[in-house]
């Protein structure tokens, strides 16, 4: 359809494939609109995104080497498709919301068949050098340039080399208290005998498409907006899930684990029996504390830490509520602290022994998720296409049509745009905030155990009173993010400098970082147990979730999305997809659930009946298996229900199984 028009008209011109964009476009396509959807970019999903190791690379490049469209001559074009009493209002061609992207190598470049290491006399390189030795191969989605086509989850079952079946003979469940005893960084429980191979920069390149790097750090809160939304559209059936398996912090140069639940907390060798007890109380009160307003109302704004102090906890324990469990900010007030705390304690037990899970190959399968969803429904997808302009009617001071980049004129009810779109002049204010954002390949994880396959939620209080607390993911290979043999980290605060300066010192805090390329740990106790860096990545990304359409001057029917928050959840993202649905079509309802193919009646005179929201016609035995392969997910390894509880497989030792999440 490459070189063919795309229709006239539309209900909805969604453009930018970020969550809120998609899940818009896919609640508006499930209740009857015509959608189209646009991005000017070659993949889905925009600072959602997740790139392969040489994905990434090629990204950096043709990020830094993006140049802003000539308007001038491009109103030429537009005036022969303007009629009288309209207007035209110009956006952006490129995107600036990600900034301060520096890239340094620390693997070795040897090549990997040398046997001797031979030292390197350069120092950590640029991107630019990197990208040039970088292999061109594409992203893992296979696009036509300008093409219009069906939404295509970005990795497949053939892209894995190696068989599915070693995630399940491994144990990433929570380890028990006692197993991960407060350690030094990186020391084992029992230190194996084995030689690991060394991993060089030709390695990560020619095992590139195991990587799925995202541009966000979030985590999906099991009792969260987002899960709620994946169980009640049936959107959960197009991807799967792992369990976060322990939450860490660290403290005193140690990395050790959070307890977190009541059984937790009385196995834990870290706390007194005193703290037990207090942390035990305080996290009752905290499950229904609205039910005592006494106890809080006094100090419901005044800071939360402020609070724990009256509520005479420990330094010890203030910090594992404030940044572990509530994680909050030191200026979040009291009210809000405690709702957090509380969200924190429900969301356990749900799926695990943490209240948190993560999608198999990167968030940025969520996106596309819900971008499937919306074409099964006949939404049109559209990349490295967007719109030049938006026609506006002078009268009305609304959107009635946008030009798109291939010059076409496509009349439309709705405009709904990602925030980067929009040109500095269309802002009432240009204040926003930054998240400054650190992706680390290591070798090795920041706490050993017995299994090497843990996904573990690592807080970094404060290192002084100027600084922000560190939020840290840890990723293992099973979750389908990385080679084996190493971990993808990525590192989240909210900036108050470039993202190396506000995340360096972390960094080098909890890892070993080498001074020039392919140099191993020195013998000293404290640094040699520490990972090895071999891969770093810094960047700024802005955050605009503190504007409304009010901080813009746009016409009343444009709804701007203002892309990912530095929350760790995705709460508010989900939230501003259903308040902008709500001002699109009131009086219909949020996606309700999409059918299961083999659910789907067919009348037997080809039309198929009233409301399937499918194209086929005849209820044909290859047309369901094709549909069954669209939409069912994958088989799981547990047949007997009692293992599972909300349709998700409960991790037990030497099984981690992902099935497709479900309601209770």
């Amino acid at each position: 359809m490459a070189s063919e028009e795309l229709p006239s008209q539309f209900d909805v011109v969604i453009l930018g494939t970020g969550l809120t964009e998609s899940v818009i476009a896919a609640a508006c396509s499930r209740v009857g609109q015509s959608v189209l959807h646009l991005d000017r970019r070659t993949y889905y999903a925009g600072n959602w995104a997740s790139f392969t190791f040489n994905g990434l690379l090629s990204w950096i490049e043709d990020y830094k080497n993006q140049e802003e469209v000539n308007t001038t001559e491009s109103e030429q074009a537009w005036s022969s498709l303007m009629e009288e009493g309209e207007d035209v209002l110009p956006l952006r061609s490129v995107d600036s919301s990600i900034s301060n992207i520096v890239v340094y190598c620390y693997a070795s470049e040897e090549e990997e068949n040398e046997e001797e290491a031979q030292p390197s006399a350069t120092s950590s390189e640029a991107v630019s050098e990197e990208t040039n030795e970088a292999s061109t191969e594409a992203q893992d989605m296979a696009i036509t340039d300008g093409s219009t086509e069906t939404v295509k989850t970005q990795n497949t079952e053939d892209e894995v080399s190696e068989p599915i079946e070693e995630q399940h003979d491994i144990s990433d469940s929570s380890q028990s208290q006692e197993e991960n005893e407060q350690q030094p960084i990186g020391s084992p429980a029992d230190p194996p005998v084995e030689v690991k191979k060394k991993i060089t920069y030709q390695t990560l390149l020619n095992e590139g498409r195991r990587f799925n790097i995202d541009l966000v750090s979030k985590l999906m809160y099991s009792r969260g907006a987002l899960v709620d939304l994946l169980i009640k559209s049936n959107v959960s059936r197009y991807a799967e899930f792992k369990n976060i398996s322990r939450i860490l912090t660290c403290r005193n140069e140690k990395v050790e684990q959070v307890p977190c639940s009541r059984a937790d907390v009385f196995a834990s060798k870290q706390l007194t029996v005193v703290e037990k007890r207090m942390l035990m109380k305080f996290l009752t009160f905290c499950l229904d504390f609205e039910q005592h307003p006494e106890e809080y109302q006094d100090h419901s704004e005044k800071p939360f830490r402020e609070f724990l102090k009256i509520k005479k906890l420990t330094e010890n324990l203030q910090d594992f509520v404030l940044h572990s469990i509530a994680i909050v900010t030191q200026e979040t007030l009291t009210e809000e602290g405690l709702k957090a705390t509380q969200h924190f304690l429900r969301c356990l037990g749900r799926y695990g022994n943490t209240p948190f899970l993560f999608p198999l190959y990167g968030l940025g399968e969520i996106p596309q998720c819900f971008c499937r969803m919306c074409a099964v429904f006949g939404g049109i997808y559209c990349l490295r296409h967007s719109v030049q302009c938006l026609v506006v009617d002078k009268a009305s001071d609304k959107v009635k049509a946008v030009i798109d980049t291939r010059g076409q004129r496509i009349s439309c009810s709705y405009f709904v745009v990602e925030d980067s779109y929009i040109r500095d002049e269309q802002r009432r204010s240009t204040a926003h905030g930054q998240i400054s954002r650190a992706v680390l390949i290591t070798d090795r994880s920041v706490l050993t155990s017995e299994s090497d396959q843990q996904i573990s939620l690592v807080t970094v209080p404060p290192l002084d009173s100027s600084s922000p607390a560190v939020r840290m993911v840890e990723l293992c290979s099973s979750s389908m993010t990385c080679m084996p043999g190493t971990y993808l980290v990525h590192l989240n605060c909210s900036s108050s400098n470039s993202a190396q300066e506000d995340l360096a010192p972390v960094v080098s805090r909890l890892f070993h970082v080498p001074s020039v390329p392919g140099e191993e740990p020195s013998e000293d106790p404290e640094e040699s147990i520490k990972p090895s860096v071999l891969w770093v990545m810094y960047f700024n990304m802005r955050d605009t979730s503190d504007l409304d359409n009010s901080s813009y001057s746009l016409p009343s029917n444009v709804h701007v999305c203002t892309g990912p928050d530095s929350n760790l959840g995705s709460d508010y993202s989900i939230k501003l997809a259903e308040s902008v649905f709500h001002q699109l079509l009131p009086d219909e309802e949020f996606c309700p659930p999409a059918p299961n193919p083999e659910d789907i009646i067919y009348d037997g005179e080809g039309p198929q009946a009233e409301g399937a929201g499918f194209d086929q016609t005849n209820n044909t035995e290859a047309d369901q298996n094709q549909a069954e392969e669209e939409s069912a997910a994958v088989e799981t390894d547990s047949s007997d229900p009692a293992e599972k509880i909300d349709g998700v497989a409960q991790e037990t030792p030497l099984e981690s199984a992902q099935t497709p999440l479900s309601e209770e």
